[in-house]
C-alpha cells in the first residue's frame, strides 16, 4: 500500500446528511470530499472506495441519480445508504417500492446471515436512524440480506464478493447505535481492497 491516504468520496444525491457522511469519514483520517452526482466518472480522483448518499424523496425509485450507474461499474468497495442503497438494489436487478409503513424516526434492526462486513463488531439488536418512504424488497441476485426490521425486511445488504453494501438507514447519524463502527468497518474494508 502507498504512503497516500485512504481516498473515499460521497456522491450528492440530495440527501439531507450527506454532509454527516462526508464528516464522519474526516473524523476516520480519510481524504474525502463531496461530489456531484452528475461528475464524469473520468472526473473522479483514484478512489479507494465510494458512499452513495441518500437522496430527496422518490429519487431511489425514479432511477435518475446521475451518473451513479456508471460509479457502481467501478472496480472499488461502494457503499449505498438509503436512496443509493435503493438505487444500487435496483441497478443490479433487484427492485425497491413505496414502504407499506414508511419510517421515521428510532427503529430496531436485528443483523441477518451474521450481518456481513459492515456489521462486524457490531450487537445483533441495535438501534438506528430511519428516514424513508420507499424500500428495497426484492434483493439483486448475488446478493444477501443482512439486517432487517419487522417493517422493511431489508434494512441490510451486501454482494458475495463483500464489495457492495447498502444500508436503509442512516449510519452517519448520531441515532444509529453502531455508525461509526459501520463507517469503521467501511473504511476497514477499503483499505484492505486497496492492498
Amino acid at each position: 500500500m502507498s504512503d497516500r491516504p485512504l481516498i473515499i468520496d460521497v456522491v450528492d444525491n440530495g440527501g439531507q446528511w450527506t454532509h454527516r457522511e462526508w464528516r464522519m469519514l474526516r473524523y476516520l483520517k480519510v481524504d474525502t470530499q463531496i461530489i456531484d452526482n452528475t461528475t464524469p466518472v473520468e472526473d473522479l480522483r483514484e478512489l479507494d472506495g465510494l458512499i452513495l448518499s441518500g437522496g430527496a424523496a422518490r429519487v431511489g425509485l425514479a432511477g435518475e441519480l446521475g451518473n451513479c450507474a456508471a460509479y457502481l461499474d467501478l472496480d472499488i468497495p461502494i457503499l449505498g445508504i438509503c436512496a443509493g442503497h435503493q438505487f444500487m438494489a435496483r441497478h443490479y436487478g433487484g427492485d425497491a417500492r413505496e414502504s407499506p409503513e414508511p419510517e421515521f424516526g428510532a427503529m430496531e434492526i436485528q443483523l441477518q446471515n451474521g450481518g456481513g462486513k459492515i456489521f462486524a463488531r457490531t450487537n445483533d439488536i441495535q438501534t438506528v436512524w430511519e428516514s424513508h418512504n420507499d424500500e428495497v424488497h426484492i434483493v439483486p441476485e448475488g446478493f444477501y440480506v443482512t439486517a432487517s426490521s419487522p417493517s422493511c425486511s431489508v434494512q441490510g445488504m451486501e454482494n458475495n464478493e463483500g464489495t457492495r453494501f447498502g444500508l436503509q438507514f442512516h449510519p452517519e447519524v448520531n441515532d444509529s447505535e453502531f455508525g461509526k463502527e459501520m463507517f469503521e468497518n467501511f473504511v476497514e474494508i477499503c483499505q484492505k481492497a486497496s492492498l
